[in-house]
C-alpha cells in the first residue's frame, strides 16, 4: 500500500464503518469487507478489522507475529494476566493445568449428569406458564450454574456470580469500544477474587480450582485471573451459543431434526464472541495491508464463518452442509476455546430438554428476538410460547 495516502483514503469502506452498524446487523456490511477490504483500517475500532477467513485463520495460528500479550488487551485490563492474554511459554504454564478437566471424558464424567438435572430443574420452574424468556430465564442461568459447580462455589451463589460476570462483560465491552471501564468492573473482579480465593484455600477438590491449587504451579492470584476468564467464557460465550441456537432452530423449523449439526450450524452463523483481538509484534503484509507493530488487529469470527470461498450460500441456515465443523467459532491455535467440550455439552443437553419439555415450542411472534452486540453476540431477550 501507498504510505503517503492516508489510510481512511486506502479503505474507504472501513474509514465508514460504525460501532453501531457492527452492533446490530453487520453481514452485508461485514460481506463488502471481505469482498474489497478484507483487512480494513476502522477508525471506529482504532485497528484494523480481519473478514476473509484464510487471514483469520493466519492471524489466529501465528501467536508469534499477532499476540494477545500487550497491556491494552481488554479482558486483562479487568482481570489480570491469564491464559486468555498471555503468550509462549507463560501462556502454556497459566493454560496447562486447566486442560485435563477440560477434555472431552473428564466434561463428559464432571459435568453431563449435572446440566442435563439442571435443565430439567429451570424448566420445571416456568413449563407451566405456556411462555417464558429463554435467554436469561434459562440459557444464562444453566451456564452460569454449570460454572459455578466448576469453580466450586454452591448453587446459592448464582445471582452473585451473574451480577460479577455482567459487571466483568460491561468493562470488557467499553475498553473493546474505548470507553474507560466502569469501576463496578474493578469492585466485581475484588469480589470475585475474594470468594476464589477461600474456595483455593479450602481444598475442596470437588473445586477444579482447589484441586489445580494443590499443585502449586501456579500461585493464588495466577488461578484467579484464570478463573475469572473460565467464567467469562462459561457464561457468556454459553449463555450466547444456546440462546442464538434456539433462536436459529425455532426461525428455521423444518430443519432442526438433528440438534448437534443445528448447534454447529447456529456456531457458524452467529458466533457468542463476533471477535478477538490481537496486536502485530512486527510490520506485516496482510490482506493487501501494512500493519505496523504495535496495532490492533480485529479478527472478525462473524465474518470469516461467512466466507462464500468456504461455506456455500453462507446466510442460509443449513444444519446439513458437510464442512460444518469449519466455523471458527472457538477460534484456532494455541488460544483455541478451552471449554469448547463443555459448551457443546451444555448447548446439547439444554435443547435436548426444551424440545422434549416444551411441546410446539415456538418464537413469540409478538415479541421477536434478534441477535445483537458488538464483540458478544445474542439476543438480548429471547421470548417463546409452546403447547
Amino acid at each position: 500500500m501507498l504510505r503517503g495516502v492516508p489510510r481512511v483514503d486506502r479503505f474507504p469502506l472501513g474509514a465508514g464503518v460504525s460501532l453501531q452498524a457492527l452492533e446490530h446487523d453487520p453481514h452485508a456490511l461485514l460481506a463488502r469487507l471481505r469482498e474489497r477490504e478484507p483487512v480494513s483500517w476502522v477508525p471506529a475500532l482504532d485497528g484494523w478489522l480481519v473478514t476473509r477467513y484464510d487471514l483469520a485463520v493466519a492471524v489466529t495460528r501465528d501467536a508469534q507475529t499477532f499476540t494477545v500479550e500487550d497491556p491494552r488487551f481488554s479482558t486483562s485490563q479487568v482481570v489480570g494476566p491469564s491464559m486468555l492474554s498471555l503468550d509462549g511459554s507463560a501462556h502454556t504454564r497459566n493454560r496447562e493445568p486447566f486442560v485435563a478437566p477440560f477434555r472431552p471424558g473428564a466434561v463428559q464424567e464432571r459435568f453431563a449428569s449435572f446440566v442435563a438435572a439442571e435443565s430439567e430443574r429451570l424448566i420445571d420452574g416456568f413449563r407451566d406458564e405456556g411462555a417464558a424468556e429463554l435467554r436469561r430465564g434459562f440459557a444464562g442461568p444453566l451456564a452460569t450454574a454449570t460454572v459455578t459447580r466448576a469453580l466450586g462455589l454452591a448453587h446459592g451463589e448464582v445471582p452473585a456470580v451473574l451480577g460479577w460476570y455482567d459487571a466483568i462483560v460491561a468493562a470488557v465491552t467499553d475498553i473493546t469500544a474505548g470507553a474507560a471501564p466502569p469501576p463496578r468492573g474493578r469492585e466485581a473482579m475484588e469480589r470475585l477474587r475474594e470468594r476464589l480465593q477461600t474456595v483455593i484455600s479450602g481444598g475442596d477438590l470437588q473445586s477444579l480450582l482447589a484441586d489445580i491449587g494443590s499443585t502449586a504451579t501456579l500461585n493464588v492470584d495466577q488461578i484467579v485471573s484464570n478463573a475469572a476468564v473460565l467464567l467469562f467464557g462459561g457464561i457468556e460465550t454459553t449463555e450466547g451459543m444456546i440462546a442464538n441456537a434456539v433462536l436459529m432452530l425455532l426461525a428455521h423449523a423444518d430443519d432442526h431434526d438433528a440438534v448437534e449439526p443445528a448447534i454447529e450450524e447456529s456456531l457458524r452463523l452467529e458466533p457468542a464472541a463476533a471477535m478477538i483481538d490481537r496486536y502485530a509484534t512486527a510490520e506485516v503484509e496482510l490482506g493487501g495491508a501494512t500493519i505496523r507493530r504495535g496495532e490492533l488487529v480485529h479478527v472478525s469470527l462473524t465474518a470469516a464463518n461467512r466466507d462464500p470461498s468456504v461455506f456455500a450460500d453462507p446466510d442460509r441456515f443449513d444444519p446439513g452442509r458437510p464442512n460444518v465443523r469449519r466455523h471458527l467459532a472457538f477460534a484456532q491455535g494455541s488460544h483455541v476455546c478451552l471449554g469448547v467440550h463443555l459448551a457443546r455439552l451444555e448447548a446439547r443437553l439444554a435443547l435436548r430438554a426444551l424440545r422434549r419439555r416444551l411441546p410446539n415450542l415456538r418464537l413469540d411472534a409478538e415479541r421477536p428476538a434478534a441477535v445483537s452486540g458488538l464483540v458478544f453476540r445474542k439476543p438480548p431477550e429471547l421470548h417463546v410460547l409452546w403447547g
